[in-house]
């Protein structure tokens, strides 16, 4: 379990942090963006489960939001350790497949889609879809890093399954899709 007893250690004044095992890093590295960005995106789902408090519909979504605040903490540990460290926090299989299950479970109740949604409809909804962006470019910043040192192959799965899910779960916060707000091609010509 990690223990914190100091806030503030002053490492980072010269614009360098620290990754698991010590290593330093440049703050405007590629891996502190994709795990800042992660962060990010944490903080825009707890943001997002304000609205679920109360609600007996939302109160399997909000379950399944806090499973992933804890995940992509996961998540930012695994970015933070350099490949080849043994015994490293990793994004599991099993976390990328329980999304995929909650996807599709999520998915079947669902109005089908003949257009593109747009961000918005409910506060939760559009809290959701605002996550669901972030999470989007934490994937390309990781992919990013991907490209000039060694990333989990299941931590760039899980941002890209991450951002379906709350995709998924934006639909359902406006009414199982019914009340999503649709993108009408051309509209304002």
């Amino acid at each position: 379990m990690v223990r914190l007893t100091r806030i503030y250690t002053r490492g980072g004044d010269q614009g360098e942090t620290s990754l698991t095992g010590g290593a330093r890093v440049k703050k405007s590295s590629l891996r502190i963006e994709a795990i800042g960005t992660v962060d990010e995106a944490n903080a825009i789902i707890g943001i997002a489960r304000l609205r679920t408090v109360g609600s007996h519909a939302m109160a399997g979504p909000d379950t399944m939001l806090a499973r992933i605040q804890n995940d992509l903490f996961d998540l930012g540990a695994d970015l933070s350790t350099p490949a080849g460290d043994e015994g490293a926090l990793r994004i599991a299989a099993k976390q990328v497949e329980r999304l995929e299950h909650e996807i599709d479970s999520l998915n079947a109740s669902l109005q089908p889609l003949d257009s593109f949604v747009l961000p918005g409809g409910t506060e939760l909804a559009a809290a959701l879809h605002l996550a669901r962006t972030v999470v989007r470019r934490a994937e390309r910043a990781a992919a990013a890093l991907a490209e000039q040192e060694a990333v989990s192959a299941e931590a760039l799965k899980y941002l890209n399954r991450l951002s379906d899910h709350l995709f998924v779960l934006a639909r359902m916060a406006n009414d199982q899709g019914r009340s999503d707000v649709l993108w009408r091609p051309g509209a304002n010509h």
